[in-house]
């Protein structure tokens, strides 16, 4: 039998489970121009220019950047287009 705080901890990872949100995230090559992800950006995940400017830059420098996040149902086909385009990304 589980003790009144193990229940509680057991409910709350359950809910951080249930809440969690996915997210796309873009990783840098060697390929694609600035344009042309800040392009898809603006086109797939509906960011504004200096948004997908942003992020382009951070993926980039940093290897990767999540650019939208969101439900499964929801980035599937949005990741799926960015893969269709040339550009690395994957949901997590």
């Amino acid at each position: 039998m589980m003790s009144v705080q193990e229940e509680v901890l057991e409910e709350v990872k359950t809910k951080e489970r249930v809440n969690k949100q996915n997210q796309i995230i873009v990783f840098n090559d060697d390929v694609n121009t600035f344009d042309h992800v800040i392009d898809m950006l603006i086109a797939t995940c509906d960011h504004d220019p200096i948004q997908a400017e942003q992020c382009t830059m951070l993926i980039h420098y940093k290897g990767k950047c999540e650019v939208k996040t969101g439900d499964y149902d929801d980035l599937k086909p949005r990741c799926s287009k960015l893969l269709d385009a040339g550009i690395s990304a994957e949901i997590q």
